[in-house]
C-alpha cells in the first residue's frame, strides 16, 4: 500500500476519505486537521492560558502532545488537569502516564481527587449504589474539573474527546429521544461560571489518534476502565464501530447530521439559562446541582434537603 501523497509505503488507510498515508504525511495531516478545527470554531486565541485535561489514556496524551507542537510559537500558556477517580487497579497507572506526558512535554500539571474533593473513591461511590458508576464519575469528573480550571484562572478546558465519542454522544441522544440533551450538545454561548470545554481532536477518528500517539512513541496500553461495560455508550460504541467498518464514514455523517439538524432547530430550542447550586455556587439547572444532588444521597446520616 502506497501513500497517495508520495511513494512512501502508507501506514493509515483513510477509507472514509478514500486515500493512503505515509507515516510523515499522516503526521501532517493530522496536526493540520486539528489545526483547522481549532481555527474554524475559533477554540484557542493568542494570550489564552488553556487546561488540557490529561488522563494518561490515549486520547489525551495525544492532545497535550499535538497541542503542545502546534501551539509552540504561539503565546497560549498550558496546564495540565488530571483527575484521580479512584479505581483501583486502573487509575494509578494511568496518573504515571499522565505524569510522564506532562513531564515531557514541560508543563504544569495539577491532580485533584475524588477522595480530596469529595471523601470518597468512586469504587467507595459505587458500592451499593443505585446510580450507574459512569452517572457518579460523570457529574464529579465535570465538577473538579471546572472548579480546578476556574482555580487555576483559565480561559478554556480541552478535553481528549474523538470522533468516536461525539457521534457516540449523539446517537445515544437519538436513542434516548431527548432533544433537550441533543441540543445543549454543542452549546453556543459561555455561561457563567463555566469555563468553555474546546475539543480539539472532536473531527479525528480514535484509531488515528492511537496511530499518532504510536509513531510518536508517546503510546501507553491501559486497561478499559472497569465500569465502562456497564455504561448504554459501550452498546452504542459496538454499534457505531460496525457501521463504520461496513458503511466507511457513518461518523463523521452522523456528526454532519446532527449539524444540520442543530443549525435548522437553532431557534426553537435557546439556550438555557443556568442559576448558581444553593449549596456549592457551581451552575446548574435549578436550586442544587447534581453533584451536590449525589452527594446527598452518599450521606445517609445527614438530611436530604433536596425540593426543599
Amino acid at each position: 500500500m502506497i501513500c497517495s501523497l508520495c511513494q512512501e509505503r502508507a501506514i493509515v488507510s483513510q477509507r472514509y476519505l478514500g486515500r493512503h498515508l505515509c507515516q510523515d504525511h499522516f503526521i501532517q495531516d493530522f496536526e493540520g486537521r486539528m489545526v483547522q478545527t481549532i481555527v474554524v470554531n475559533r477554540m484557542i486565541e493568542k494570550g489564552e492560558r488553556i487546561a488540557v485535561a490529561v488522563s494518561g489514556g490515549k486520547d489525551s496524551t495525544a492532545l497535550l502532545f499535538a497541542l503542545s507542537r502546534v501551539l509552540a510559537e504561539k503565546e497560549v500558556e498550558m496546564v495540565a488537569l488530571t483527575v484521580d477517580e479512584g479505581i483501583a487497579g486502573y487509575r494509578d497507572d494511568t496518573i504515571v502516564a499522565a505524569k510522564r506526558i506532562a513531564r515531557q512535554m514541560g508543563v504544569e500539571q495539577v491532580i485533584i481527587s475524588f477522595q480530596e474533593e469529595y471523601g470518597w473513591s468512586l469504587d467507595e461511590m459505587v458500592v451499593g449504589a443505585e446510580v450507574a458508576p459512569c452517572t457518579y464519575c460523570g457529574v464529579f469528573r465535570k465538577n473538579a474539573l471546572n472548579c480546578a480550571a476556574k482555580s487555576l484562572g483559565v480561559t478554556k478546558l480541552a478535553t481528549g474527546h474523538n470522533q468516536d465519542d461525539e457521534a457516540q454522544s449523539v446517537m445515544m441522544n437519538y436513542l434516548k429521544g431527548d432533544m433537550e440533551r441533543l441540543m445543549r450538545f454543542r452549546p453556543r454561548r459561555e455561561q457563567p461560571g463555566l469555563i468553555p470545554r474546546i475539543k480539539p481532536l472532536r473531527d479525528i477518528p480514535e484509531k488515528e489518534i492511537a496511530l499518532y500517539a504510536m509513531v510518536n512513541g508517546i503510546y501507553f496500553e491501559s486497561r478499559e476502565c472497569p465500569y465502562a461495560r456497564l455504561s448504554l455508550r459501550a452498546d452504542v460504541r459496538d454499534m457505531m464501530n460496525r457501521m463504520e467498518s461496513l458503511f466507511p464514514g457513518t461518523r463523521q455523517k452522523t456528526l454532519q447530521g446532527f449539524e444540520r439538524i442543530e443549525e435548522l432547530c437553532r431557534g426553537d430550542w435557546a439556550q438555557m439559562e443556568l442559576a448558581e447550586c444553593r449549596e456549592c455556587g457551581e451552575p446548574c439547572v435549578g436550586k442544587r446541582c447534581k453533584a451536590c444532588e449525589l452527594l446527598g444521597r452518599l450521606r445517609p446520616n445527614l438530611p436530604d434537603q433536596i425540593g426543599a
